[in-house]
């Protein structure tokens, strides 16, 4: 891959074109290995196998370790179009990993790992649901029998993440906004980035969305079964579900992740090494 490929973010729109009325799975991961074969720190670890467009495949994972920080490793777990209708985010992880390519301080302290498919089956097929008709973020921590459901839960449980963030986009909705899950930590972190991503976007302030009570684009309760930490944990690490406004134009929303996960990543940083200090 050319270093003009590394240093100049990929159109949105160009990972998402393919034929015969399907979204082109191979070019988007295409775009990730190509990172990670001229990048080091981004290493290619996939999953396996499940459904995709035509028999199994690998389960897409990604990890990308920053430069050493002054305290331990925080590792945070990144998924995207677990609803394979809401593309945005895969292209949003795949716009966050360009520009830490090109400046990894940016993951100082970091191990990212990145799930940009969690449902190749539904992304091939602009489908919400599994080729098996589930809806993944229904099916979390109730003994599914999805091998996707299987794979994310061992995930999960094994790499004791320190942050979980899901990117979903809402076609129902007029503008930003999010769900808490986990830590108390949760509500600092999403505040400061919904605030940066309505550079590109509004946020969505209804009392009501999604049929939760909101407050400033901020939701503290969830459905059930939605990707989340194991159940029972002593400490839970911080839960953020970040939601765009689907209709939106496709660059805003990619840009809107971008800058929302930059913050995180910011703010949690910060606020890890004051805990450490106390």
């Amino acid at each position: 891959m050319s270093t003009a490929v590394l240093t100049r973010p990929v159109p949105a729109a160009a990972a998402l074109q393919a034929g015969a009325g399907r979204r082109d799975l191979a070019r988007l991961l295409d775009q990730f290995d190509d990172l990670a074969e001229n990048c080091p720190q981004l290493i290619r670890r996939p999953l396996g196998p499940v459904e995709g467009p035509d028999g199994p495949v690998e389960l897409p994972r990604y990890v990308f370790v920053g430069p050493k920080g002054g305290g331990d490793t925080l590792r945070l777990g990144l998924f995207a179009a677990i609803h394979g209708d809401e593309p945005e985010g895969a292209l949003g992880l795949l716009r966050l990993v360009q520009r830490l390519v090109r400046e990894p301080e940016l993951a100082q302290g970091y191990a990212l790992y990145l799930y940009p498919v969690c449902n190749p089956w539904g992304y091939t097929h602009h489908a919400r649901l599994s080729r098996h008709g589930r809806d993944l973020n229904r099916e979390f921590w109730k003994n599914s029998p999805a091998p996707e459901i299987r794979l994310l839960e061992t995930e999960l449980w094994m790499h004791g993440f320190h942050g979980l963030i899901s990117l979903h986009s809402d076609d129902t909705s007029n503008g930003l906004y999010g769900f808490v899950t986990g830590s108390v930590l949760s509500e600092f972190l999403l505040e400061p980035a919904l605030r940066e991503a309505e550079r590109h976007l509004p946020r969505n302030r209804s009392t009501v969305i999604d049929g939760f009570r909101a407050e400033k684009g901020m939701i503290d309760d969830c459905y059930q079964g939605v990707l989340r930490a194991p159940p029972g944990l002593q400490q839970p690490p911080f839960g953020l579900v970040l939601e765009t406004p689907q209709h939106a134009p496709l660059h805003r929303q990619v840009e809107a992740f971008h800058d929302a996960l930059l913050t995180i990543l910011a703010e949690f940083r910060y606020l890890s090494a004051i805990a450490q200090n106390i």
